[in-house]
């Protein structure tokens, strides 16, 4: 074993954080430090090998730790994500003698007796689910060394089969009721001889309730009288009366929606230049939940549930390809330090799971991780905590929700798995097993608490993005293939592992299989058969492919560095036998019906009980500590917090993120994103859930959602009401008093007449039935059990993206109105107000009227289509008084609310009850409200207010001022949990200064100055110019880049690093170079530095690159990763000398920012004539920021674009300038101009539709295109 010494391991405001929390512990001043170390298993050496391989680490050799130091290392049998990236690296770069790498944290700390920390202390240094601590370099020697080669094991049977049963039961944790036991025990008499446990394993997760839905399966009796329907009868007979539009429901990985004729840009394996061919793509629609792990480990739990549900996508049909996502956090008190709130009172959760706080400071890190690694963008979701004792019964989400979902695209063609043949080969496509995970399926149908803390830690899982991202590739090529699609079927791994992925491959495709364990690939030589087959490693999929389809998958997987490997044929009969070559014994053998077929009905018993309501009234809540409190409720105010640390461009196919207006406000309603690249069809999605109301009345929990959710897409036009298609995302302590009842009441409200009503199906959804925490604490018995909660998520067909108003009041157009459209209904009970005040209010929201809610929207979207609102946000968390004052932020610009003379003002401002709030122009609202009457809605109709100048919101009734403050302060209120969240989260000095510009409502938000026209577009007819759209593996930004050239005018050819590597393509003949964004190697090794390596230290193909940049005839350019790249090989750029590194944001957290940035005069060819624009561009990157070597070359270098404030001075403050670079500098240019390098994205905003907000006098002046398309287009003239 050999050490390596690193750099800075953890940024010092970090480091801090951990000396004032061990010194808070340990009453006395701590000096801590930490430095990155390798722990590196390799052959001999020699001399200019280890110097390179210093080189590339940034490290030197280490012998020994100083003391006292503690050495953080992933858990002994683990290969960390960041191991397998470096070790991709290590490959690339030619060192074959490093067998195995990983990376720690040495922390040095001073002023302490190490003797004094105990585990609580030592918490404070790692991650006790994925890491372990050492305090010498010794006891690492051999943290490699495998461990005992597990074996199969038989579970004996013997006399009492039910007992030696519920004995392995408990044991493996496999979560199986007395029923089960009862059939397996049955089986195995039958078969006369003893399961294995792998053959266990595999049926406890193949049948568990999380994959097997038994509970919605279920035979019920309610109150002692049968039910008729199951809970997915219900849920399907939603799709039976309203099938318009859907395609595929419930019989796979996702459901389909009828989408549009689109033109598909693809780059075909047989010859890779991009091209655009006519296409008919439809909608997939999926989300799903991952609560389980994200309460045992937040972040690879909640990256691993965005991973899980992309790969849904991917693996629906005979392929498709995931577009856009969106997630959600429930969970409980925050108790964040120094800001508790007064309604906090909850107790601590058990140890076994993370508290709130850390569960949203790195929850929803690791699934925007997942997402931007993997190249998808986040364009939606929500945040909730609550926790409330009712009823002596403690409520709330201890057991979190953590929701990842998404929209994706599928080819007419692709949406119908094929029918297997005997022959057809098994393939495992993806990354190798590992010990991760196991038992996961299982463990997440538990409570928390039921099982044993050792199997929390087993179903720990690990986030790679970067190889999902690698066999996405391979699946798009596939799919774009169409009828020669070698993939006859696909399915995901996930839950179970290959012990459920496999079996479902095969008994969905009418056959059995003969499977070879050993042709599993494995990261862990040491794993028993029961662990290959059944662990739940990530990132994976099983296919069927024909003999001859094989070998097209394989030249695929070849060229795209994915792993594949062929596991046998499938059989004629429907039985699985998957042998063991090792042991010469069959893990499994067993007919696939004893697995999948009809095992027990589970039989469920459900007494009603409900909360007795109570209302103790207002009396004594002021208005002005009203809005104080409930703005500063964390379902309430901003999740700025939670959005900007998502890509929400990448694919250049967004359309409508969370951000609003120029001042970028998060209060977007719904997501939408386009078709292709040409047209303006496209998908909207919105989330809606109200669960805190079930605690008293769950169907009216469940009908709010839905209605939230509705009303969310209201404000764009969508085809039509019956072709917006739901995912219901059922929660629940089943199980526990009153809530079983409550699950199927709630059901039963949903999809009955609602529904019916409302002309909504729900072709999709997913349920998480063991929403309950159980612990002890001081000898007592204690539990949390989460309300019944109904997560609802609406999609819908999109004619014409531009046909969206959003929150924003519009102030250029004269006089306007504010109309509240709403049921006259203002219950109180379960919202907000009621929990800021921790006060029982009676009666909570409902929706009384389904027919109006039906005519509501349909007449808004009328008013939307012909241009008559100019503005539109839901009522919903806060009630009337923050959906204005929303609205407010957005528009910036003053408000005055007139409340009607006989309203309460409490009850009228910070009721909850479903409504719109509208803005229209004052010569139009008489004809307005005139078209809302005659749809049937007179009485939903309240004029109440106007939009002013100024900078303050006013209350007024019977013409009198109630209150009145100013908006910059609101605003602060607003953002106050979120400003704390991000302070506590990335650099605490970047969050103040964000939140400090709040104040000043006199900064102008993003204006943007265009000094040029648009170039001349090329000429058809003559030849296109060659463009290599340059990838590496993790990449994904090749698409939206290659667009951007090709409507350019160049021939734009797909060149992965690999065809170099195996001289499929060389650079020469090329003109010009785009090097594209992404996360090459994800980040391992400095952003881009490994992919620069892999260039430079590969002499023939570092030849290619010199003699490319040396040629006078052309011209590259690189972004963002590209950029980073280019920037790290400044040796063989000529003219680069004073070009800077570009490492950690100041905010060491990945930024997604609208930034406006300056063109600034240089020799850049593709920015020629741009000089002094000012333009809105994507900023999504985490290493961005520029470092030079010295004082002088900043001086020196060619700087083309830089961060500027909206006077157009150079940013130097967060977040104008995102990523803290001296004076601005994004953007550099060679001395002669003809490279180029910029760490934002203007590929990704092409069309003015692309962005968030852009000035609407662009589409008179650009048409369908923004400025951005001017440097594409001078590139082609330069090439001319």
């Amino acid at each position: 074993m050999q050490f390596l010494l690193g750099q800075d391991g953890l940024p010092a405001f970090q480091v801090q954080r951990i000396a004032d929390a061990l010194g808070r512990s340990l009453g006395r001043p701590v000096r801590v430090s930490a430095t990155e170390f390798f722990l590196l298993d390799a052959g001999p050496l020699t001399r200019d090998a280890e110097a390179r391989l210093h080189q590339l680490l940034h490290a030197s050799s280490i012998e020994r730790a100083g003391e006292p130091s503690f050495l953080v290392v992933p858990r002994r049998g683990t290969t960390s994500a960041w191991a397998s990236k470096a070790a991709d690296i290590l490959l690339r770069c030619g060192f074959d003698q490093v067998r195995r790498i990983e990376r720690g944290l040495w922390f040095r700390l001073d002023g302490i007796d190490a003797q004094a920390l105990d585990s609580d202390h030592l918490d404070l240094l790692h991650d006790r689910m994925t890491e372990s601590v050492v305090d010498d370099l010794e006891a690492l020697q051999s943290w490699f060394d495998p461990a005992p080669v597990g074996g199969l094991r038989e579970i004996e049977l013997g006399r009492s089969p039910l007992d030696a049963l519920d004995v392995a039961n408990r044991e493996l944790g496999l979560a199986l009721n007395d029923e089960e036991i009862r059939y397996l025990a049955e089986v195995y008499r039958g078969l006369e001889r003893n399961p294995t446990d792998a053959e266990l394993m595999m049926f406890a997760q193949a049948n568990s309730e999380h994959c097997r839905h038994k509970i919605f399966n279920a035979q019920w009796r309610v109150d002692g009288r049968p039910a008729e329907q199951s809970l997915f009868g219900m849920v399907r007979a939603t799709h039976a009366a309203t099938p318009d539009g859907v395609i595929t429901a419930y019989d796979d990985n996702a459901a389909v929606m009828h989408g549009d004729a689109a033109t598909l840009f693809r780059a075909p394996i047989e010859s890779p230049a991009w091209i655009e061919q006519p296409a008919t793509l439809h909608i997939q629609i999926k989300v799903e939940t991952h609560n389980h792990p994200t309460a045992i480990s937040p972040d690879p739990g909640a990256a691993t549930g965005s991973g899980g549900e992309i790969r849904d996508e991917a693996a629906t049909g005979r392929g498709g390809r995931p577009v856009a996502g969106l997630t959600g956090f429930a969970v409980g008190d925050l108790r964040i330090p120094d800001h508790a709130m007064a309604w906090e009172a909850a107790p601590l959760p058990p140890g076994r799971i993370a508290e709130p706080l850390e569960i949203m400071l790195e929850g929803p890190i690791g699934a925007a991780r997942f997402n931007n690694e993997f190249g998808r963008p986040n364009l939606l979701g929500y945040f909730r905590t609550f926790s409330q004792r009712v009823d002596d019964r403690l409520w709330g989400y201890f057991k979190p929700i953590m929701l990842a979902g998404g929209s994706g695209a599928i080819a007419e063609g692709q949406t119908e798995k094929q029918p297997l043949q005997p022959g057809y080969r098994v393939i495992v496509l993806g990354g190798p097993s590992m010990m991760i995970g196991l038992g996961g399926g299982a463990a997440s149908s538990l409570h928390s608490g039921q099982s044993s803390e050792q199997l929390d830690y087993a179903s720990v899982q690990r986030a790679n993005p970067e190889m999902q991202r690698r066999a996405q590739e391979v699946i798009d090529q596939c799919w774009t293939l169409g009828e020669a699609n070698p993939i006859a079927s696909i399915h995901d791994v996930g839950a179970g592992g290959l012990s459920n992925a496999i079996p479902e491959l095969l008994h969905d495709g009418g056959v059995g299989g003969r499977l070879q364990l050993r042709a599993i690939p494995t990261a862990d030589d040491s794993m028993s058969p029961m662990a290959i087959w059944c662990n739940e490693s990530q990132e994976r999929y099983v296919l069927a492919v024909s003999e001859a389809g094989r070998e097209v998958l394989a030249e695929i997987c070849r060229r795209e560095r994915c792993p594949m490997a062929d596991l046998g044929p499938a059989t004629r009969d429907h039985r699985l036998e998957v042998a063991d070559e090792r042991t010469g014994r069959a893990p499994v053998d067993l007919d696939l019906d004893v697995l999948l077929g009809k095992t027990p009905r589970l039989q469920i018993q459900a007494t009603s009980a409900a909360p007795e309501l109570v209302d103790e009234g207002l009396a004594g809540i002021e208005l002005d500590a009203a809005v104080d409190r409930t703005l500063q409720v964390p379902a309430v105010g901003s999740k700025q917090f939670l959005i900007t640390i998502g890509d929400r461009t990448v694919g250049g196919l967004s359309a409508r993120d969370q951000m609003v207006g120029p001042w970028q406000v998060p209060v977007a309603d719904c997501a939408i994103t386009l078709g292709d690249y040409r047209h303006y069809t496209g998908t909207a999605m919105a989330v809606g859930e109200r669960t805190p109301l079930a605690v008293w009345n769950a169907p009216a929990s469940g009908r709010m959602a839905v209605a939230e959710a509705l009303l969310n897409l209201a404000g764009t036009v969508v085809a039509g009401r019956s072709r917006i298609k739901l995912s219901a995302n059922w929660m629940a302590a089943a199980g526990a008093p009153g809530q079983d009842a409550a699950l199927r009441a709630t059901v039963e409200a949903v999809t009955g007449d609602f529904c019916r009503t409302l002309s909504l199906s729900i072709p999709v959804g997913k349920d998480s039935l063991s929403m309950q925490t159980r612990w002890q604490a001081d000898g007592e018995a204690l539990s949390m059990t989460a309300p019944v909660s109904l997560n609802v998520t609406a999609f819908a067909p999109v004619p014409d993206v531009r046909r969206s108003i959003t929150p924003e009041l519009v102030t250029d157009c004269g006089a306007t109105e504010l109309l509240l459209l709403a049921p006259p209904s203002q219950r109180m009970g379960g919202g907000a107000l009621a929990m800021a005040f921790g006060r029982a209010l009676g009666e909570v929201p409902d929706v009384d009227r389904p027919a109006q809610l039906a005519s509501l929207f349909d007449t808004v979207q009328q008013l939307v289509s012909d241009g008559r609102l100019l503005a539109l946000h839901d009522r919903s968390d806060g009630g009337l008084i923050t959906t204005v004052l929303e609205m407010a932020l957005a528009g910036h610009t003053g408000v005055a609310l007139q409340l009607p003379a006989a309203a309460d003002p409490l009850r009228f401002l910070f009721n909850e009850e479903l409504g719109l709030v509208a803005q229209c122009r004052s010569d139009r609202i008489e004809s307005v409200v005139s078209f809302l009457a005659g749809a049937g809605l007179g009485d939903w109709i309240t004029r109440i207010g106007t939009v002013e100048q100024g900078d303050a919101l006013r209350v007024e009734q019977a013409g009198a001022c109630l209150w009145r403050r100013r908006l910059p302060e609101l605003n602060r209120l607003w953002a106050a949990t979120s400003y704390r969240m991000q302070r506590l989260r990335d650099h605490p000095d970047c969050a103040d200064e964000e939140y400090a510009a709040l104040a000043d409502w006199d900064r102008p938000g993003l204006a943007p100055v265009v000094t040029f026209e648009r170039g001349a577009p090329a000429v058809t007819g003559r030849a296109r110019p060659q463009v290599a759209i340059l990838r590496e593996q993790g990449v994904n930004g090749q698409r939206e880049m290659a667009m951007a050239f090709h409507m350019a005018g160049f021939e734009a050819v797909d060149v992965h690093m690999s065809d170099l590597e195996q001289d499929r393509r060389r650079l020469a003949g090329f003109r010009g170079l785009a090097v594209c964004g992404g996360f090459s190697f994800g980040d391992v090794l400095g952003a881009g530095r490994g992919w620069a390596r892999s260039v430079l230290f590969n002499e023939s193909i570092r030849e290619q690159f010199r003699r490319f940049f040396e040629d006078s005839d052309t011209f590259a350019l690189g972004v963002c990763n590209g950029c980073q790249v280019l920037s790290s090989m400044t040796g063989i750029i000529p003219g680069t000398a004073h070009w800077p590194r570009f490492v950690h944001n100041r905010s060491r957290q990945f930024e997604a920012r609208l930034s406006l940035v300056e063109i600034v005069d240089s020799p850049s060819i593709m920015l020629r004539g741009m000089a002094g624009a000012r333009l809105p561009v994507a900023t999504a990157h985490g290493e961005g920021r520029a470092e030079f070597h010295a004082g002088a070359d900043l001086r020196r270098a060619p700087v083309a674009l830089r961060y500027v404030d909206a006077a157009g001075a150079p940013a130097c403050r967060y977040p104008d300038n995102p990523n803290g670079s001296p004076e601005g500098v994004t953007g550099l240019c060679s001395d002669d101009g003809r490279v180029t390098i910029l760490m934002p994205h203007p590929e990704r905003l092409l069309r003015a539709v692309n962005y968030s907000w852009a000035p609407a006098h662009w589409v008179d002046e650009w048409g369908d295109w923004s400025p951005w398309m001017r440097m594409f287009e001078n590139a082609r003239a330069w090439v001319d």
